[in-house]
This record gives C-alpha cells, structure tokens and sequence, in this order.
C-alpha cells in the first residue's frame, strides 16, 4: 500500500473516534493485539530485522533509525535489559503524544509488549510527566486490562509519572530521574544500550515510535516503507496549532509539505497570512512562507536549515512578534535549564536578558552583536541539545527578521505588534481588530 504525501494516513488516529476508543474492548475491535501474537511467533532477530527493514526512524526529535539502535543491545548476559518509553513530552508546540496516549493507550502497551520481546527485555518503563494525571490514570487502566487479560505473559510495565521537568526529555536525564536521582544529562560514552538503566543495557525510544509497532508488524516492513519517502519511511502525527483555521492532529506519511497540510486545515486564519512556523516545535530553527513547500521529512527540512523534530508546526501570522515570540521561549528554556554545563547555564540567562530588553525597547546595536554571539557560544558546546534548544530560535530569528530585533532598540514590541491583534477569540466586551 503506498500513498501520496498529501494523503491523510489514520493508523495511530484510526480509533480515536471510536466509542470508548481507550479501553480493550474497542481496540480488540480493531485488531488489537493481534500483532503481538504474530511477533510471538516471529524470531527475536527476525524482528529486530523487520523494524530495520522497514526505515523507522525515531520519532522523538532525533530521527536515529530505530532497528539499528536495537541492534547496538550487547550479547545477552543472564542479566536484565530493559525498554524505556520516553513519554515527558513537555516542549512548547510538542502535543502529538498525550493526545496518543489519552485517545489509545493500548497501542502504546502492545508495542511495549512486541519491542519488549524483541529485545529479550522482562520489565518496561514508561516515563509520563506527573502534571497530566488524567493520562497517567488512562495508562495505568490499560497496562491493568492488558495484564489481567493475560495478554503481556510474564511482562512488567511499570508507568512512572515524573516531577516535570524539560530536561527529562533527554534520555539519561530522564535514566537519572527514574532512578531517584536529580534529571541531569550523563556523560556518553557509555551509551544506554549499554549501560543504561540501573547500569544494564538499555533501549530509550518515544511514544510514537513504539507505538508504530504494531501496525508495522500487521503491515509489514515493505508497507511501512512504500509511505514517507525513501530516506524518511512511514507516517506520522503533524501537529498544527496557533493562527490556523482547524488546528489539531494530522496524520501523513513524512514529506508531506505545510502548504498540503494548511490546505487540509482551512489554511491560516481568515484575513491573515503566514509570517513564519517551527517545523517541530520551538526547539527548531524558524522557517518563513518562502519554506511552504519544504518536504516534511528529515532531509527536507535539514536543507532548509531546521529540523523535522517532532513535527510540532506553531503557526504564526502577521501580527506576531518574533521578538516577543522568541523572548518567551528564551523564558522557558532559561527556566528549565538543569545548570550542569555553563554555555546552556550562563548562556540563557544572558539570552533572557537581552530578549527582555529588546521586547520593551531598550535594546542596543551592542546587544544585537551580543545576541548573535552568545547564541554562537551555546550551540554545540552544551552538555546536551537543551543549550542548542535555546540558540536556535534566536539565530534563525535574526536571520529572517533582522529588522524586528533593530527595532527592539527603540520601539517595544507590544507598540510594534500589539498583543490584541493577535489573539485568537475576541471577549465579549471588546472585539479585536483584524
């Protein structure tokens, strides 16, 4: 089966319609756990060959082919190994997991259960962030009727909600965190293949990645492949938020373009025009209108000069602000900074700065130069991507719109783009002018 990239492809969504859609019932409905049966009857390597047959690429931000990162599991050793689902989505723009989760938590628990197997693991994690409670209860609901329906044999999942904190994105922060410790990035070499969890081999992978599994193992490799394009296999959720007409989840092969997907969502908001997006949510560089046309898929984007990440598109029109848009992301990755390394440490908290400074007008010619160096300082040269995070707004920000940032040395940027221009639903008192 293969499709072209402006279709609509529903696998992980097909259910989320459906009545109930998270409990067993409705997901044995539609074939529910009948992949894992087949996986059972599959050879553990024939398996681990299968994922990489079919060009998975991981769907967490990072896009590392996910049947090679199986591979790189060490001999088993009469030891534990262990499978850690990467769950704390928490990045501004990010919202394709928790929506998976709350709508089909079983898809989740059946592609813990197929990649468990094919790994040789006994006990799985899911790493949630404690903040979205109502997801964590779903999820522990359906890890309890896979369970007592005898469906994960001698499997232990053990759904762990998190603090909430960015940083626990990161696959060792967030190693360190579920072991009690304080979420901070560990040095690599070792990897967590091989000393991951509890110093045991270990395979770190994001919701959506294992939630593929099942529907690949239904479909096989050769149908997972034939979506996407050749180096960007499969489909994925798009998430489209902001100033457009229909926001919400979209799901597509990889390569479908932002103009296919604005078109499938009534397009920007009546009256307005893009003025510029995230390609995977405020971690990537921005990209403009010129950029409509960007295959969304690894390559494509990454020539554009950004990246796919999580394909978190934020819509932005033309009564934004890109300084006041970049100022409050600056915010965050400042707050969230865990402080190990002193580019990301020192380096926000001068990004903020300046940004503050800028928004309210009271910027300089010298901290334009200081923007630009700083961010310099910080990419590449953090401990971990949080710091890169940080720069890339900023750089990509001066890039294409220079000119706003200069007139952040005189003019504050609520007086520039107002904020009521901008807003989405008019109150009843007042009505927003286009």
């Amino acid at each position: 089966m293969t499709n072209s990239p402006s279709t609509l492809t529903p696998v992980l969504t097909d259910i989320w319609d459906a009545p109930r859609s998270w409990t067993l019932a409705t997901y044995r409905d539609h074939r529910g756990y009948e992949a894992l049966a087949k996986a059972r009857d599959m050879a553990q390597p024939d398996l681990v060959e299968l994922v990489k047959g079919s060009g998975l690429r991981g769907r967490g931000g990072a896009g590392f082919p996910t049947g090679l990162k199986w591979s790189f599991l060490p001999a088993p050793d009469g030891g534990p190994r262990y499978l850690v689902v990467n769950a704390d989505e928490s990045e501004p723009g990010t919202c394709k997991d928790v929506p998976l989760m709350m709508a089909n938590p079983h898809v989740l628990v059946e592609g813990v259960a197929i990649t468990s197997y094919a790994i040789g693991c006994d006990h799985a994690f899911i790493y949630l962030r404690g903040e979205v409670v109502h997801v964590y209860r779903r999820l522990l609901a359906a890890v309890r009727e896979a369970k007592e329906a005898g469906l994960l044999g001698d499997l232990e999942i053990t759904v762990h909600a998190g603090a909430g904190a960015y940083i626990c994105g990161e696959e060792t922060a967030l190693l360190d965190s579920l072991e009690g410790r304080r979420g901070q990035p560990r040095l690599k070499p070792p990897f967590p293949a091989v000393a991951g969890l509890y110093a045991r081999p270990t395979v770190v992978n994001n919701v959506e990645t294992i939630a593929s599994i099942p529907a690949m193992v239904l479909g096989g490799s050769e149908w997972f492949a034939g979506l996407g394009t050749p180096k960007s296999a499969g489909h994925g959720i798009f998430s489209l938020s902001g100033h457009v007409t229909r926001p919400g989840q979209y799901e597509a092969p990889l390569g479908i373009t932002l103009r296919q997907l604005l078109e499938l969502a009534g397009g920007v908001r009546a009256g307005h025009r893009l003025k510029f997006w995230t390609p995977g949510g405020s971690s990537t560089p921005l990209l403009t209108e010129e950029h409509l046309d960007v295959p969304l898929d690894y390559e494509g984007v990454a020539g554009a000069g950004s990246m796919l990440g999580t394909r978190a598109l934020q819509i932005f029109d033309e009564t934004v602000s890109v300084v006041r848009a970049v100022s409050r992301w600056i915010d965050f990755y400042k707050h969230e900074s865990c402080g190990k390394c002193t580019p990301c440490r020192e380096g926000t908290f001068w990004l903020q700065q300046i940004m503050h400074r800028l928004e309210e007008g009271q910027g300089t010619a010298a901290d334009l130069q200081a923007l630009s160096d700083i961010a310099g300082n910080i990419l590449g040269r953090s401990f971990c991507a949080l710091g890169d995070a940080a720069a890339t707004p900023v750089q990509s920000g001066l890039k294409y719109f220079r000119e706003e940032f200069e007139a952040g040395c005189h003019t504050p940027a609520r007086e520039l783009f107002p904020p009521r221009r901008s807003v989405l639903h008019a109150t009843d008192s007042e009505e927003v002018p286009a």
